[in-house]
């Protein structure tokens, strides 16, 4: 992948998938495709006993869509296919039977809120605010809107929503749910991360797939219902409004 890659790493049982752009970690097709592949596999890895979802760097967790690539989307089949990214990696991190710990070093934004809150468990720092942009950008939070609102509840996620060129803190995403755990600085999220996921990887695998399954219930349409949600945002991101706001953005 040009300028940007997904990597697993694997060690004590421990499955560390790691993604990173330079473009403040922003998700172009290919990354989200191999980012959903990845997991599917640590999911399906008898020697991984949890997951941990990270992006390298120490600025942006995830800028959430790739502008490079919502600007050069022709027709709905491509809105579809790109939309269906994040579809493909939320419903990777819900059917992985093991819990996934996300570490959310920075500011996320649209996709990347829907990464941390399809989490079964996430750490944050205290520079780590969060935004959906995306009503902003002409379309909508539609498919990550059922993995944000599931977290957060739907009046969190209507402010959001609505709300969507301001910053909300990361004390706001723990309150409302988000964030189970925020810290002054990396080197104290990182250690609380180990800890966590070294006791999880010594836990019963079976008794926590069995509750990975309970703490899902309800979910069990959304292999249909993000990709439906996927067509939404892949038809509005067509429209005269998305394309100028996003070549106004690039300008500046």
């Amino acid at each position: 992948m040009e300028n940007g890659y997904v990597k697993t790493s694997m060690e004590n049982g421990i499955a560390t998938v790691t993604f990173f752009h330079p473009q403040s970690n922003s998700l172009p097709g290919d990354i989200l495709r191999t980012l959903a592949k990845e997991i599917e596999n640590a999911g399906n890895n008898p020697d991984a006993k949890v997951i941990i979802l990270k992006s390298d760097g120490e600025k942006a967790f995830c800028a959430g869509a790739s502008f490079d690539e919502l600007i050069s989307i022709k027709n709905i089949e491509e809105g579809l296919r790109f939309f269906s990214g994040f579809a493909q990696v939320i419903n990777a991190m819900r059917k992985a039977p093991k819990f996934v710990i996300a570490r959310v070093q920075g500011k996320a934004v649209g996709g990347g809120v829907g990464l941390a809150s399809a989490a079964d468990y996430t750490f944050a720092n205290e520079n780590a605010a969060i935004k959906l942009s995306e009503l902003a950008v002409g379309i909508g939070p539609f498919v990550v809107g059922p993995a944000v609102e599931r977290k957060m509840g739907t009046s969190a996620f209507c402010q959001l929503t609505i709300d969507a060129s301001e910053w909300h803190s990361a004390a706001f995403a723990k309150e409302k749910g988000l964030y189970a755990q925020i810290f002054a600085n990396n080197e104290a999220m990182d250690a609380a991360i180990k800890s966590l996921a070294e006791k999880l990887a010594t836990s019963s695998p079976e008794a926590m797939s069995m509750l990975k399954k309970i703490m899902w219930e309800g979910t069990e349409t959304w292999d249909t219902l993000l990709i439906e949600r996927a067509k939404m945002s892949g038809t509005l991101v067509l429209s005269d409004f998305t394309k100028k706001f996003i070549a106004s953005f690039k300008k500046k």
